[in-house]
Protein backbone atom coordinates (compact mmCIF):
# COMPACT_ATOMS: atom_id res chain seq x y z
CA UNK A 1 0.00 0.00 0.00
CA UNK A 2 1.39 3.34 -0.12
CA UNK A 3 1.96 6.79 1.74
CA UNK A 4 -0.21 9.43 0.16
CA UNK A 5 0.00 12.68 1.46
CA UNK A 6 -2.93 15.47 0.85
CA UNK A 7 -2.48 18.85 1.62
CA UNK A 8 -4.52 21.99 2.39
CA UNK A 9 -4.70 25.60 3.63
CA UNK A 10 -7.28 27.61 4.48
CA UNK A 11 -11.08 27.26 6.51
CA UNK A 12 -12.84 24.11 7.23
CA UNK A 13 -14.14 24.24 3.68
CA UNK A 14 -10.53 23.13 2.69
CA UNK A 15 -9.62 20.67 5.05
CA UNK A 16 -12.45 18.51 4.85
CA UNK A 17 -12.25 17.08 1.52
CA UNK A 18 -8.76 16.11 2.27
CA UNK A 19 -9.61 14.67 5.50
CA UNK A 20 -12.88 12.98 3.87
CA UNK A 21 -10.25 11.64 0.57
CA UNK A 22 -7.64 10.26 3.41
CA UNK A 23 -10.39 8.62 5.22
CA UNK A 24 -11.35 7.16 2.23
CA UNK A 25 -7.84 5.75 1.35
CA UNK A 26 -7.45 4.48 5.17
CA UNK A 27 -10.16 1.99 4.47
CA UNK A 28 -8.40 0.93 1.64
CA UNK A 29 -5.16 0.01 3.45
CA UNK A 30 -3.52 2.98 2.39
CA UNK A 31 -1.06 5.61 4.71
CA UNK A 32 -2.80 8.73 4.56
CA UNK A 33 -1.49 11.82 5.84
CA UNK A 34 -2.93 15.80 5.71
CA UNK A 35 -0.81 18.19 5.94
CA UNK A 36 -2.39 21.54 6.78
CA UNK A 37 -2.12 24.24 9.30
CA UNK A 38 -1.32 23.17 12.90
CA UNK A 39 -4.57 24.62 13.93
CA UNK A 40 -6.36 22.14 12.34
CA UNK A 41 -3.56 19.18 14.20
CA UNK A 42 -6.25 17.95 17.03
CA UNK A 43 -9.30 17.67 13.98
CA UNK A 44 -7.50 15.63 11.80
CA UNK A 45 -5.80 13.19 14.92
CA UNK A 46 -9.21 13.07 16.15
CA UNK A 47 -10.32 11.33 13.11
CA UNK A 48 -7.54 9.07 13.25
CA UNK A 49 -6.13 10.20 10.38
CA UNK A 50 -1.76 10.98 10.54
CA UNK A 51 -0.99 14.63 10.68
CA UNK A 52 1.96 16.78 9.44
CA UNK A 53 2.20 20.52 9.87
CA UNK A 54 2.52 23.04 6.74
CA UNK A 55 2.91 26.64 6.68
CA UNK A 56 1.95 29.33 6.87
CA UNK A 57 -0.40 28.73 10.30
CA UNK A 58 -3.85 29.97 10.08
CA UNK A 59 -5.98 31.09 12.76
CA UNK A 60 -9.68 31.09 11.85
CA UNK A 61 -10.48 33.28 14.38
CA UNK A 62 -7.97 36.33 13.29
CA UNK A 63 -10.77 38.54 12.66
CA UNK A 64 -9.27 41.25 11.17
CA UNK A 65 -7.05 39.01 8.50
CA UNK A 66 -10.74 37.48 7.93
CA UNK A 67 -12.01 40.75 7.03
CA UNK A 68 -9.50 41.63 4.65
CA UNK A 69 -9.85 38.50 2.99
CA UNK A 70 -13.42 38.76 2.48
CA UNK A 71 -12.50 41.95 0.38
CA UNK A 72 -14.20 41.56 -2.91
CA UNK A 73 -11.30 43.73 -4.57
CA UNK A 74 -8.37 42.81 -2.20
CA UNK A 75 -9.41 39.50 -0.68
CA UNK A 76 -7.25 37.17 -3.05
CA UNK A 77 -4.17 39.79 -2.91
CA UNK A 78 -4.47 39.77 0.57
CA UNK A 79 -4.12 35.77 0.93
CA UNK A 80 -1.45 35.42 -1.34
CA UNK A 81 1.02 38.50 -0.16
CA UNK A 82 0.40 38.61 3.38
CA UNK A 83 0.36 34.73 4.31
CA UNK A 84 0.52 32.20 1.43
CA UNK A 85 4.29 33.79 -0.07
CA UNK A 86 5.97 35.34 3.02
CA UNK A 87 6.01 31.89 3.95
CA UNK A 88 7.00 29.43 1.16
CA UNK A 89 10.25 28.75 1.93
CA UNK A 90 9.04 27.87 5.43
CA UNK A 91 6.13 25.64 3.71
CA UNK A 92 8.59 24.18 1.60
CA UNK A 93 10.97 22.95 4.73
CA UNK A 94 7.58 21.58 6.38
CA UNK A 95 6.72 19.52 2.52
CA UNK A 96 10.10 18.14 1.95
CA UNK A 97 9.61 16.88 5.91
CA UNK A 98 6.25 15.78 5.01
CA UNK A 99 7.20 13.77 2.12
CA UNK A 100 9.82 11.65 3.54
CA UNK A 101 8.74 7.87 2.31
CA UNK A 102 5.39 9.41 0.24
CA UNK A 103 4.64 7.34 -3.19
CA UNK A 104 2.43 10.38 -3.83
CA UNK A 105 1.27 13.76 -3.06
CA UNK A 106 -1.87 15.66 -3.76
CA UNK A 107 -1.64 19.62 -3.86
CA UNK A 108 -4.22 22.31 -3.11
CA UNK A 109 -4.42 25.33 -5.38
CA UNK A 110 -2.30 27.79 -2.77
CA UNK A 111 -0.18 25.04 -1.06
CA UNK A 112 3.04 25.73 -3.90
CA UNK A 113 5.34 23.75 -1.86
CA UNK A 114 3.98 20.55 -2.89
CA UNK A 115 4.87 20.64 -6.56
CA UNK A 116 8.15 21.48 -5.65
CA UNK A 117 8.94 18.99 -3.53
CA UNK A 118 7.21 16.34 -6.03
CA UNK A 119 9.44 17.39 -8.71
CA UNK A 120 12.53 17.71 -6.44
CA UNK A 121 11.47 14.12 -5.20
CA UNK A 122 10.16 12.42 -8.66
CA UNK A 123 7.25 11.66 -6.81
CA UNK A 124 3.76 11.09 -8.63
CA UNK A 125 1.69 13.95 -7.72
CA UNK A 126 -1.67 15.29 -8.95
CA UNK A 127 -3.08 18.74 -7.95
CA UNK A 128 -6.84 19.62 -7.43
CA UNK A 129 -9.02 22.47 -7.07
CA UNK A 130 -12.34 22.91 -5.10
CA UNK A 131 -14.23 25.44 -7.06
CA UNK A 132 -14.47 25.82 -10.97
CA UNK A 133 -13.07 29.54 -10.90
CA UNK A 134 -9.52 27.80 -9.81
CA UNK A 135 -9.84 26.76 -13.99
CA UNK A 136 -10.78 30.21 -14.73
CA UNK A 137 -12.15 28.56 -18.09
CA UNK A 138 -13.05 30.62 -21.41
CA UNK A 139 -15.90 28.39 -22.14
CA UNK A 140 -17.66 28.64 -19.36
CA UNK A 141 -16.44 32.05 -17.81
CA UNK A 142 -16.77 32.93 -14.12
CA UNK A 143 -18.11 35.37 -12.13
CA UNK A 144 -15.01 38.26 -10.97
CA UNK A 145 -15.57 38.79 -7.12
CA UNK A 146 -14.71 42.41 -7.72
CA UNK A 147 -17.27 43.26 -10.05
CA UNK A 148 -20.00 40.42 -10.31
CA UNK A 149 -22.82 42.17 -12.52
CA UNK A 150 -20.26 41.06 -15.64
CA UNK A 151 -21.49 38.14 -15.23
CA UNK A 152 -23.81 38.90 -18.25
CA UNK A 153 -20.62 40.12 -20.22
CA UNK A 154 -18.89 36.82 -20.11
CA UNK A 155 -21.89 34.97 -21.35
CA UNK A 156 -21.98 36.76 -24.54
CA UNK A 157 -19.01 34.67 -26.37
CA UNK A 158 -15.61 32.90 -26.07
CA UNK A 159 -13.88 36.45 -26.82
CA UNK A 160 -15.22 37.80 -23.15
CA UNK A 161 -13.98 35.05 -21.28
CA UNK A 162 -10.50 34.98 -22.73
CA UNK A 163 -9.97 38.92 -22.31
CA UNK A 164 -11.16 38.21 -18.65
CA UNK A 165 -8.51 35.49 -18.09
CA UNK A 166 -5.88 37.82 -19.98
CA UNK A 167 -6.68 40.08 -17.87
CA UNK A 168 -6.63 37.72 -14.24
CA UNK A 169 -2.89 36.36 -15.33
CA UNK A 170 -1.55 40.09 -16.69
CA UNK A 171 -2.81 41.74 -12.94
CA UNK A 172 -1.86 38.54 -10.92
CA UNK A 173 1.16 37.24 -12.40
CA UNK A 174 3.64 39.63 -10.38
CA UNK A 175 2.35 38.49 -7.38
CA UNK A 176 3.92 35.30 -7.14
CA UNK A 177 7.63 35.89 -8.79
CA UNK A 178 8.65 34.30 -5.26
CA UNK A 179 7.32 30.48 -6.72
CA UNK A 180 9.33 31.17 -10.33
CA UNK A 181 12.93 32.74 -8.09
CA UNK A 182 12.56 29.27 -5.47
CA UNK A 183 11.99 27.62 -8.89
CA UNK A 184 15.33 28.87 -10.35
CA UNK A 185 17.39 27.99 -7.49
CA UNK A 186 15.71 24.42 -7.24
CA UNK A 187 16.68 23.65 -10.40
CA UNK A 188 13.33 23.14 -11.88
CA UNK A 189 11.94 24.16 -15.31
CA UNK A 190 10.02 27.10 -15.55
CA UNK A 191 6.02 27.35 -15.48
CA UNK A 192 3.40 29.78 -16.55
CA UNK A 193 1.32 31.43 -13.77
CA UNK A 194 2.10 30.25 -11.02
CA UNK A 195 -1.33 30.25 -9.81
CA UNK A 196 -3.16 29.18 -13.41
CA UNK A 197 -0.54 27.32 -15.02
CA UNK A 198 1.88 25.97 -12.46
CA UNK A 199 -0.54 24.51 -10.09
CA UNK A 200 -1.32 21.85 -12.39
CA UNK A 201 -0.06 18.61 -12.42
CA UNK A 202 0.94 16.54 -15.68
CA UNK A 203 -0.31 13.20 -14.02
CA UNK A 204 -3.93 15.14 -13.32
CA UNK A 205 -6.23 17.70 -11.51
CA UNK A 206 -8.93 16.19 -9.03
CA UNK A 207 -12.14 18.85 -9.74
CA UNK A 208 -13.76 18.38 -6.31
CA UNK A 209 -16.77 19.66 -7.42
CA UNK A 210 -20.34 18.35 -8.77
CA UNK A 211 -19.91 18.56 -12.83
CA UNK A 212 -23.41 20.10 -12.14
CA UNK A 213 -22.28 23.49 -11.12
CA UNK A 214 -18.99 23.16 -13.51
CA UNK A 215 -18.62 20.81 -16.37
CA UNK A 216 -15.84 20.23 -18.18
CA UNK A 217 -14.54 22.07 -20.55
CA UNK A 218 -12.28 22.08 -23.28
CA UNK A 219 -9.65 24.82 -22.01
CA UNK A 220 -9.29 22.58 -18.66
CA UNK A 221 -6.22 21.42 -17.87
CA UNK A 222 -4.97 17.66 -19.16
CA UNK A 223 -5.94 15.15 -17.22
CA UNK A 224 -8.57 16.91 -15.26
CA UNK A 225 -11.21 14.33 -13.47
CA UNK A 226 -14.81 16.00 -11.53
CA UNK A 227 -15.15 13.75 -8.73
CA UNK A 228 -17.97 15.23 -7.87
CA UNK A 229 -18.47 16.90 -4.02
CA UNK A 230 -16.13 15.06 -1.42
CA UNK A 231 -19.07 14.56 1.24
CA UNK A 232 -16.98 14.68 4.48
CA UNK A 233 -18.69 17.51 7.04
CA UNK A 234 -16.81 16.79 10.00
CA UNK A 235 -19.53 14.08 11.64
CA UNK A 236 -20.14 16.00 14.65
CA UNK A 237 -23.58 15.03 16.09
CA UNK A 238 -26.09 18.42 16.24
CA UNK A 239 -26.33 19.24 20.30
CA UNK A 240 -29.33 18.36 22.38
CA UNK A 241 -30.06 21.96 22.00
CA UNK A 242 -30.43 22.11 18.75
CA UNK A 243 -31.82 18.76 18.08
CA UNK A 244 -34.98 19.98 20.82
CA UNK A 245 -35.49 23.44 18.27
CA UNK A 246 -35.59 21.06 15.54
CA UNK A 247 -37.98 18.83 16.92
CA UNK A 248 -40.23 21.77 18.44
CA UNK A 249 -42.02 22.88 15.59
CA UNK A 250 -41.89 23.31 11.43
CA UNK A 251 -38.89 23.94 9.72
CA UNK A 252 -36.65 26.66 10.39
CA UNK A 253 -35.30 29.10 8.20
CA UNK A 254 -30.95 28.26 8.60
CA UNK A 255 -29.08 31.17 8.88
CA UNK A 256 -24.84 30.85 8.20
CA UNK A 257 -21.64 32.85 6.89
CA UNK A 258 -19.87 30.00 7.18
CA UNK A 259 -16.22 30.18 9.01
CA UNK A 260 -15.16 33.43 7.04
CA UNK A 261 -17.76 35.70 5.88
CA UNK A 262 -19.13 35.51 9.88
CA UNK A 263 -15.94 37.90 10.48
CA UNK A 264 -17.79 40.59 7.87
CA UNK A 265 -21.34 39.67 9.40
CA UNK A 266 -22.13 43.47 9.92
CA UNK A 267 -25.89 43.49 10.53
CA UNK A 268 -26.43 40.17 9.12
CA UNK A 269 -28.10 38.21 12.20
CA UNK A 270 -30.04 41.29 13.02
CA UNK A 271 -31.01 41.56 9.44
CA UNK A 272 -31.87 37.67 9.48
CA UNK A 273 -33.85 37.79 12.66
CA UNK A 274 -36.18 40.62 11.24
CA UNK A 275 -36.83 39.06 7.89
CA UNK A 276 -37.76 35.67 9.70
CA UNK A 277 -40.33 37.71 11.61
CA UNK A 278 -41.93 39.35 8.38
CA UNK A 279 -42.31 35.70 7.54
CA UNK A 280 -43.51 34.48 10.50
CA UNK A 281 -41.19 31.70 10.63
CA UNK A 282 -38.90 30.37 13.05
CA UNK A 283 -35.10 30.70 12.37
CA UNK A 284 -31.84 29.05 13.39
CA UNK A 285 -28.98 31.33 13.32
CA UNK A 286 -25.46 29.75 13.05
CA UNK A 287 -22.94 32.76 14.39
CA UNK A 288 -19.83 31.75 15.26
CA UNK A 289 -18.93 32.54 19.04
CA UNK A 290 -18.09 35.81 18.24
CA UNK A 291 -21.60 37.18 17.58
CA UNK A 292 -23.05 34.38 19.49
CA UNK A 293 -24.23 36.22 22.65
CA UNK A 294 -24.93 39.71 21.40
CA UNK A 295 -26.81 37.57 18.88
CA UNK A 296 -28.77 36.28 21.36
CA UNK A 297 -29.67 38.68 23.29
CA UNK A 298 -31.92 39.67 20.53
CA UNK A 299 -33.18 36.59 19.28
CA UNK A 300 -37.46 36.54 20.30
CA UNK A 301 -39.06 33.10 20.80
CA UNK A 302 -39.34 30.86 17.84
CA UNK A 303 -35.77 31.13 17.12
CA UNK A 304 -32.42 29.56 18.38
CA UNK A 305 -28.93 31.24 17.96
CA UNK A 306 -26.18 28.85 18.45
CA UNK A 307 -22.16 29.19 17.47
CA UNK A 308 -22.05 25.95 14.95
CA UNK A 309 -23.74 22.99 13.76
CA UNK A 310 -22.49 20.83 11.39
CA UNK A 311 -24.04 22.02 7.96
CA UNK A 312 -24.56 18.28 6.95
CA UNK A 313 -26.81 17.72 9.99
CA UNK A 314 -29.22 20.17 10.05
CA UNK A 315 -29.55 22.00 6.51
CA UNK A 316 -31.95 19.27 5.43
CA UNK A 317 -34.44 19.83 8.34
CA UNK A 318 -34.42 23.80 6.90
CA UNK A 319 -37.44 25.20 5.23
CA UNK A 320 -34.72 27.16 3.38
CA UNK A 321 -31.19 28.32 4.01
CA UNK A 322 -29.43 31.64 3.67
CA UNK A 323 -25.70 31.51 3.17
CA UNK A 324 -22.73 32.72 1.86
CA UNK A 325 -22.12 30.31 -0.52
CA UNK A 326 -18.62 28.92 0.28
CA UNK A 327 -17.56 25.81 -1.79
CA UNK A 328 -17.92 23.44 1.04
CA UNK A 329 -21.27 25.16 2.61
CA UNK A 330 -22.64 25.45 -1.05
CA UNK A 331 -22.10 21.37 -1.68
CA UNK A 332 -23.83 20.66 1.78
CA UNK A 333 -26.98 23.05 0.84
CA UNK A 334 -27.62 21.25 -2.63
CA UNK A 335 -27.39 18.01 -0.93
CA UNK A 336 -29.89 19.02 1.28
CA UNK A 337 -32.57 19.43 -1.04
CA UNK A 338 -33.50 22.57 0.07
CA UNK A 339 -33.62 26.26 -1.56
CA UNK A 340 -31.49 28.69 -0.70
CA UNK A 341 -31.04 32.54 -0.64
CA UNK A 342 -27.09 33.02 -0.97
CA UNK A 343 -25.15 36.31 -0.10
CA UNK A 344 -21.85 35.85 -2.00
CA UNK A 345 -18.69 38.20 -0.56
CA UNK A 346 -15.54 37.50 -1.77
CA UNK A 347 -13.25 35.42 -3.69
CA UNK A 348 -14.98 32.32 -5.51
CA UNK A 349 -18.42 32.73 -3.67
CA UNK A 350 -20.13 34.87 -6.18
CA UNK A 351 -19.21 32.51 -8.67
CA UNK A 352 -20.30 29.68 -6.96
CA UNK A 353 -23.68 31.58 -6.19
CA UNK A 354 -24.47 32.36 -9.50
CA UNK A 355 -23.68 28.91 -10.63
CA UNK A 356 -26.14 27.81 -7.65
CA UNK A 357 -28.94 30.43 -9.07
CA UNK A 358 -28.17 28.66 -12.46
CA UNK A 359 -29.15 25.22 -11.36
CA UNK A 360 -32.87 26.87 -10.52
CA UNK A 361 -32.35 26.24 -7.16
CA UNK A 362 -30.82 29.76 -5.69
CA UNK A 363 -32.00 33.32 -5.41
CA UNK A 364 -28.55 35.93 -4.82
CA UNK A 365 -28.43 39.02 -2.83
CA UNK A 366 -25.45 41.22 -2.60
CA UNK A 367 -24.46 41.83 0.88
CA UNK A 368 -24.89 45.89 0.06
CA UNK A 369 -28.75 44.61 -0.49
CA UNK A 370 -29.80 42.33 2.84
CA UNK A 371 -32.43 44.19 4.30
CA UNK A 372 -35.12 42.76 5.99
CA UNK A 373 -37.83 43.57 3.37
CA UNK A 374 -35.51 42.11 0.50
CA UNK A 375 -34.27 39.25 2.02
CA UNK A 376 -38.55 38.12 3.15
CA UNK A 377 -39.40 38.95 -0.42
CA UNK A 378 -37.01 36.47 -1.94
CA UNK A 379 -37.34 33.63 0.73
CA UNK A 380 -40.71 33.95 0.48
CA UNK A 381 -40.23 33.71 -3.65
CA UNK A 382 -37.96 30.42 -2.77
CA UNK A 383 -40.94 28.76 -0.61
CA UNK A 384 -43.76 30.11 -2.57
CA UNK A 385 -42.82 28.78 -6.03
CA UNK A 386 -42.67 24.96 -6.52
CA UNK A 387 -39.76 25.65 -9.33
CA UNK A 388 -37.33 25.91 -6.45
CA UNK A 389 -38.33 23.47 -4.36
CA UNK A 390 -38.35 20.86 -7.65
CA UNK A 391 -35.01 21.84 -8.21
CA UNK A 392 -33.65 21.60 -5.20
CA UNK A 393 -35.08 18.43 -4.64
CA UNK A 394 -33.81 17.01 -7.98
CA UNK A 395 -30.04 18.04 -7.28
CA UNK A 396 -30.56 16.21 -4.50
CA UNK A 397 -31.29 13.52 -5.39
CA UNK A 398 -29.08 13.71 -8.54
CA UNK A 399 -26.18 14.43 -5.91
CA UNK A 400 -27.09 11.10 -4.20
CA UNK A 401 -25.17 9.56 -7.32
CA UNK A 402 -21.82 10.80 -6.70
CA UNK A 403 -18.94 9.78 -4.01
CA UNK A 404 -15.58 12.84 -4.17
CA UNK A 405 -13.49 11.07 -2.07
CA UNK A 406 -14.63 7.55 -3.50
CA UNK A 407 -13.98 8.62 -7.08
CA UNK A 408 -10.60 10.89 -5.64
CA UNK A 409 -9.24 7.73 -4.48
CA UNK A 410 -9.76 6.16 -7.20
CA UNK A 411 -7.93 8.52 -9.24
CA UNK A 412 -4.78 8.54 -7.19
CA UNK A 413 -5.04 4.86 -7.01
CA UNK A 414 -4.76 5.40 -10.98
CA UNK A 415 -1.99 7.47 -10.54
CA UNK A 416 0.46 5.18 -8.77
CA UNK A 417 -0.39 2.77 -11.51
CA UNK A 418 0.00 4.59 -14.57
CA UNK A 419 3.11 5.17 -16.75
CA UNK A 420 5.37 8.92 -16.52
CA UNK A 421 2.95 11.26 -18.17
CA UNK A 422 4.13 12.79 -21.44
CA UNK A 423 5.67 15.38 -20.05
CA UNK A 424 6.84 15.84 -16.65
CA UNK A 425 7.81 19.24 -14.82
CA UNK A 426 10.99 18.98 -13.03
CA UNK A 427 15.16 18.82 -12.76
Amino acid sequence: MARIILTAWGTFGDVFPALGIALALQARGHDAVVATCGYYRDMVIARGVKFAPLAPDIDPNDKAFAARVMDPWRGAEAIFKESILPALRTSLTDMRAAAEGADLIVSHPVTFAAPLVAEEKGLIWLSSVLAPISFLSAHDPSVPPAAPSLRHLLKRGLGWGQAFRWLAHRMTAPWFEPVHALRRELGLRPVGHALFDGQFSPWGTLALFSPLIGAPQPDWPPRAVPTGFVNYNGGEPLSPEVEAFLEAGPAPLVFTLGTSAVFVAGDFYEVSIAAAERLGMRALLLTGPDHLERVRRETPAGMLAVDFAAHAAVFPRAAAIVHQAGMGTLAQGLRSGRPALIVPHANDQPDNAWRAARLGVARVLSPAKYRSAAVARHLHALLADVRYLDAAANIRNALQHEDGARAAADTIEAALRQAVPDTVPGK
